[in-house]
């Protein structure tokens, strides 16, 4: 009788650990571009959302002779305030809330501790902007400085210096209205970033990071993703003007 059976040759434990190698290179590749394209999209939605806002500032100007949004007009402090007196020009009406998408970046979902609450932890923590009455419900800021000491989130942060500022100013005054800021993320403040985080904290525990990038809107409409300046010896970034070389201003003049 004649053997009929064939020999199957099967991979060796070699080869397999080699396939399983090149499956997880692969795997990490392409994990790698995924998140790069959610970050990308929701820098877009960030950028498009701080569009509109904008134009809603600037309706509400025009309907009010041309001046800015003020702190005395509501209960908070202009930079958070403003969008009490703004958001029915972007068709929201009634008491704010986090259901007000077009005031929630998707990339607000971490922020330092410390613009929330009083227990002086330094860390970051799963908390959200457009999720924080204190916020009025909004991951952006007007540029409301107005060369008075303000009190920020519930007495966490009291800014005993002037800061200059959009508060009570006419926008058509404004001397560079294409580098004045109009409204931003709130990082921009600090600033951090929600988009492009750095490992080299300056200031206040190691959270505040100069060059951080986050979207801004200008007096003039246009909307930006720019570097931020943070001078360590003189504190949160929109307390002062960045150098020339930075493509934007805080103050009108």
């Amino acid at each position: 009788m004649k053997n009929n059976y064939k020999t199957v040759r099967g991979f060796t434990l070699i080869e397999l650990l080699v396939v399983i190698a090149i499956i997880a290179i692969l795997a990490a590749l392409l994990l790698s571009v995924l998140s790069s394209a959610k970050a990308t999209g929701q820098r877009t939605v960030c950028i498009n959302n701080l569009r509109q806002i904008s134009l809603g500032v600037r309706m509400y100007s025009d309907d009010s002779q041309d001046a800015s949004p003020s702190s005395s007009a509501t209960n908070f402090d202009a930079f958070v305030g403003y969008k009490a007196l703004m958001k029915n020009y972007v068709g929201l009406n009634g008491a704010s809330s986090p259901r007000d998408k077009l005031f929630a970046c998707p990339a607000d979902k971490f922020n330092p501790n410390v613009l929330f609450t009083n227990d002086g932890s330094l860390s970051l923590v799963r908390r959200s902007f457009h999720d924080d009455s204190q916020f009025d419900y909004s991951s952006y800021a007007f540029n409301g400085g107005d060369n008075e000491a303000l009190t920020i989130s519930n007495k966490v942060i009291t800014i005993t210096a002037p800061c200059a500022g959009l508060t009570g100013i006419k926008l058509s005054s404004v001397g560079h209205p294409g580098r004045t800021v109009l409204v931003a993320e709130h990082p921009a403040l600090y600033p951090y970033s929600w988009h492009a985080p750095s490992s080299h904290g300056v200031a206040y525990g190691g959270w505040m990071y100069n060059d951080s990038k986050n979207g801004v809107s200008f007096v003039d409409g246009h909307v930006s993703y720019i570097k931020m300046y943070l001078n360590p010896t003189n504190g949160i970034a929109w307390f002062y003007n960045p150098p020339a070389s930075y493509d934007y201003q805080w103050s009108p003049d």
